[in-house]
């Protein structure tokens, strides 16, 4: 059974810093990309940052310059390093991957069951 599994989140200061790690574990034959969502009470989930199998990154504009997504493909993991936090980007946080599980399978979109991430003022 594949899962992925996020550690890190919490509670963190306006300013302050927190790093989202997320292991893909399973039967899995290959991962495409891998990234972060988030999704805030009363809003829709949206993307946060994605990382390709080659290293390129893609963020949302509100996380520029303060978020960085990076990923291991040997360990089957995706990080998200968070510093400059602000209020609003308190959310629960879903790791994001894009797998195969064997030779031949369409690629299929598995997510995490999410971490909190609360950033006080």
């Amino acid at each position: 059974q594949v899962q992925l599994v996020e550690t890190g989140g919490g509670l963190a200061q306006a300013g302050g810093s927190l790093r989202l790690s997320c292991a893909a574990s399973g039967s899995i034959f290959r991962v495409n990309t891998m990234g972060w969502y988030r999704q805030a009470p009363g809003k829709q989930r949206e993307l946060v940052a994605e990382v390709t199998t080659s290293g390129r990154t893609n963020y949302a504009d509100s996380v520029k310059g303060r978020f960085t997504a990076s990923r291991d493909n040997a360990k089957k993991s995706v990080y998200l390093q968070m510093n400059s936090l602000k209020p609003e980007d308190t959310a629960v946080y879903f790791c994001n991957a894009i797998l195969a599980l064997n030779f031949g399978d369409t690629w299929t979109t598995y997510w995490g069951q999410g971490t909190q991430v609360t950033v006080s003022s």
